[in-house]
């Protein structure tokens, strides 16, 4: 067993990526996913890169015995490297769950767990399902429409309605307005190299990306900060929403949560739980219309069920097999982000190394999934993989995995099996992007290039 060091002496690293560091951020902003895979065929099966001023040494992988390994160890051995969640903590803040460590961790994921899962869950199916038709409805037979645009809706109006409780009005409106706007300042991969670099985190004057970017950021933590006072000195005004909840939770200590711990979860959840969501169901609807037999099956899947999908058992929807293999199936072709991140506190062992302390280990999300040992044909679009064999998570990890697995995540594969049933049984669309689309970065997710353009052909 041979002790891994940033040392260039120590002849027994695993293979060394070559490229430096600051290089490797700017070639992952414009292609992360052919980066990783000529880094794969490269370097093999496990690579590390040296400590850097800009990142500690970090270490890429995708070997389901190795990530067993990773997730089932006690989560005390690791923490959230200061360095490496950099781009989150000036998305998100200090405060959130995403870079928490030990106790705080652990405290924080108590307080909000319950909301996400169980029948408080499903109370927002019908919300979900209106929120959908009413979107819908705006839509005119022969219009072009960008779908991501319309998910982006959609995913959006949940959040405030089921997050906050938000009605239309005027704080739905300033909340909808600059959330979409911040977003919009780290859409394209140029743009994003903002949250990576931080020698360009410099407010330069009003035409600067970043000047705006804290000027949005502030607005949206007052619009929220403004939501809780009221809410805290408004308690009939408490209700099924997850804001409600969050002020009402306390830990076992009998604590709750302060403002600007609640400011920085609903951040997290509103990117979180938005963006990611609205990327996944551009990706679903590209490849149900790319692939004519998916939504045709889909179809017939739905038509099992009486009735039309507003007046459905929600809960009947959230179980049909081939919708959720459909989900699956986008989850690991097409993953939102790319890596999950443990720091080391301390020495552990991997493959045949050990890692110091300070060693960032990155079990790709994206190199797993194109496993083909695991998912033969990997390019291959194929839901019913996941109908003929049940993976393990550790070889299907859309969610990340441990201790730190997305909170949301029971929320979000509900919520998109929802809206996807709602527009396909509702609304007859043709692709117009009819070639293969690539993942473009939008800050620190990734969603399909040009937003899967479509037409709409026919009202069901």
């Amino acid at each position: 067993m041979t002790t891994v060091t940033s040392s260039p002496t120590n002849p027994k690293l695993p293979n060394i990526h070559k490229t430096p560091a600051l290089i490797q951020v700017i070639q992952a902003m414009f292609d992360q996913f052919g980066l990783l895979e000529k880094s794969q065929k490269k370097y093999g099966d496990i690579f590390y890169t040296r400590k850097s001023s800009l990142l500690p040494p970090f270490v890429i992988f995708s070997d389901p015995k190795a990530i067993e390994k990773l997730f089932t160890a006690d989560p005390n051995l690791f923490e959230v490297g200061e360095q490496t969640s950099v781009p989150i903590r000036i998305l998100l803040g200090s405060n959130s769950l995403v870079v928490l460590n030990g106790l705080e961790h652990k405290r924080q994921r108590q307080l909000l767990m319950p909301p996400f899962h169980g029948e408080r869950m499903k109370k927002y199916g019908q919300t979900i399902i209106d929120i959908t038709e009413n979107v819908i409805n705006q839509w005119q037979v022969g219009q072009s429409i960008c779908i991501r645009d319309y998910t982006q809706e959609i995913s959006l109006r949940v959040i405030l309605k089921a997050i906050f409780g938000l009605d239309e009005g005027k704080q739905y409106n300033e909340l909808q307005e600059n959330l979409v706007s911040l977003l919009e300042i780290f859409n394209s991969p140029l743009k994003s190299l903002f949250l990576f670099l931080p020698p360009l985190q410099k407010d330069l004057g009003f035409l600067t990306p970043w000047r705006e970017f804290l000027r949005q950021k502030q607005t949206i933590k007052d619009l929220l900060n403004t939501e809780i006072n009221c809410r805290k000195n408004n308690p009939n005004t408490f209700g099924e929403d997850i804001l409600s909840l969050m002020i009402s939770a306390r830990d076992e200590n009998g604590q709750s949560m302060s403002n600007e711990e609640i400011q920085d979860e609903l951040m997290t959840i509103l990117f979180a739980g938005h963006e990611t969501t609205a990327n996944s169901l551009a990706w679903s609807m590209y490849w149900i219309h790319y692939i004519p037999e998916i939504g045709q099956k889909l179809i017939a899947e739905f038509n099992s069920l009486n009735g039309k999908t507003s007046q459905k058992d929600y809960n009947s929807i959230t179980k049909l097999p081939y919708l959720s293999a459909v989900i699956s199936e986008t989850l690991r072709l097409n993953p939102v982000v790319v890596f999950i991140n443990r720091q080391l506190k301390q020495p552990f062992e991997l493959m045949g190394y050990t890692f110091e302390a300070g060693t960032s280990l990155l079990p790709s999300i994206y190199l797993t999934h194109q496993r083909p040992d695991i998912y033969p044909q990997p390019k291959v679009f194929k839901p019913e993989r996941f109908l003929e064999k049940q993976f393990s998570p550790y070889e299907y990890l859309p969610f990340g995995g441990g201790n730190r697995r997305c909170l949301g995540y029971a929320f979000a594969l509900f919520e998109m099996k929802l809206v996807l049933a709602t527009i396909l049984s509702q609304v007859k669309l043709e692709l117009l992007d009819n070639h293969p689309l690539k993942s473009t970065r939008r800050g620190i997710t990734f969603s399909p290039a040009g937003g899967v353009r479509m037409k709409v052909k026919a009202l069901r």
